[in-house]
């Protein structure tokens, strides 16, 4: 079959032949249509992503949309490695395979899963969220961000803060539900006051897709401004802005920061996979957008380097 492939550590996929997977029991063979880039997926074919096997050649994508034998549409996740769902056919476990609500095109469903999964989950199995509590998403201009904006509405968020590096960028994601917007990019005095006047009027959770010196600057303001003995529920998501913080010991002490990861391993598969049939149900009825760029899945290697924040990137097959 036809599928792109990742021969070495680093190198970018190709479009190529990779001998096609056979269904065991409990197994689904699907004939792939769509299959998005998301930041997981990259980081694994460059081998970065904790998560990554190691084992090469192997086709790359986490997950993706297609047909079962009888006709019917699935969103599907997780193929075994070396497989992924970049190819014109996967093989999946029939658990990992969720039927797609009529009215949801296939390359939206595998556009949003992904990015839109990562803060379903966050907001209902890590932080808990509750209708009329107040959201702060860092890092609200890229594809996880704007939808995390737009979920948090969607599940009751009173009230929603967005902060990012991007200022000019951050004016859309007000349109999209956020009632506050705070650029990184101010003098540090100034971002410090605006912080701390949002965490001193209260902030319950925190959704975080950058780490780095962001997370640093919202874990102080939330410690020197927020109510004593009030949760704040911390989620990190992300690490665009870098692997590492500096933490001091009296941030945890004097709050009620609760300090938390979300994802593959901090929730169970089949809780990841319930959130994603939540967000894909919820998708059409909810009016969640997300900008996308379908392109032929032969077109992956000159495409693949050109994925970015703003678009998802989906590879299409022909059926």
């Amino acid at each position: 079959m036809k599928a792109a492939i990742v021969r070495g550590s680093g190198q970018t996929p190709v479009y190529g032949d990779f001998a096609e997977p056979l269904p065991g029991v409990g197994e689904n063979r699907i004939a792939v249509t769509a299959a998005a880039i998301s930041q997981v997926v990259k980081s694994r074919a460059s081998g970065s992503h904790y998560s990554a096997s190691g084992q090469f050649p192997f086709v790359v994508g986490i997950d993706g949309v297609g047909r079962l034998e009888d006709g019917s549409r699935v969103y599907f996740v997780l193929p075994n490695a070396p497989y992924g769902s970049m190819a014109e056919r996967a093989v999946v476990s029939a658990s990992r395979c969720l039927p797609l609500p009529d009215g949801l095109d296939d390359v939206t469903a595998a556009a949003i899963a992904n990015p839109g999964m990562s803060s379903w989950a966050a907001y209902t199995e890590r932080a808990r969220l509750k209708a009329g509590e107040t959201v702060l998403v860092n890092g609200a201009t890229g594809t996880s961000g704007r939808l995390a904006v737009q979920i948090a509405r969607h599940l009751g968020a009173k009230k929603i803060i967005a902060t990012a590096r991007n200022a000019s960028a951050l004016k859309s994601v007000a349109a999209l539900g956020a009632d506050v917007t705070i650029p990184l990019v101010e003098d540090s005095a100034a971002l410090e006051r605006a912080l701390q006047q949002q965490f001193a009027e209260g902030v319950d959770v925190v959704i975080d897709y950058l780490w780095g010196r962001s997370a640093e600057l919202l874990l102080t303001a939330g410690a020197k401004a927020g109510r004593d003995a009030v949760p704040i529920r911390f989620v990190q998501i992300g690490s665009m802005s870098g692997s590492d913080i500096t933490l001091p010991g009296a941030v945890l002490r004097s709050s009620a920061i609760e300090l938390m990861g979300s994802g593959i391993g901090s929730v169970s598969l089949d809780r990841l996979v319930d959130s994603i049939r939540a967000l894909l149900h919820a998708t059409v009825p909810a009016g969640l957008q997300i900008a996308t760029t379908p392109v032929p899945l032969q077109d992956v290697e000159r495409a693949w380097p050109d994925d970015d924040s703003t678009r998802r990137t989906v590879f299409t097959v022909a059926s």
